[in-house]
């Protein structure tokens, strides 16, 4: 796994800027849901909560999303790093 540590200051500071991050390298997240991960998905799809994520949606996923989403910091983990996604 690759992380990748988001730690900026202020209300959802550090989520926003790893959702930005995810977005500008081609990756999708799941909805946000109090302090569970949150699945990313390269592409573009849709990704539900992780509680409606059943086992087999979860192996599928390319990586998570954790951390305090509110007061950071926030961490992407990503399985395996393709070429095209810049080194943390």
């Amino acid at each position: 796994m690759i992380p990748k540590v988001f730690d900026d200051v202020g209300d959802f500071a550090a989520y926003n800027k790893a959702c930005e991050w995810c977005k500008d390298n081609g990756i999708s997240y799941g909805s946000m849901q109090r302090n569970c991960p949150i699945g990313l998905i390269r592409g573009d799809v849709v990704i539900s909560k992780w509680r409606n994520l059943s086992p087999r949606d979860i192996e599928k996923l390319d990586g998570i999303m954790t951390g305090d989403k509110r007061n950071g910091p926030v961490e992407i983990s990503i399985v395996e790093a393709p070429e095209c996604l810049p080194a943390p």
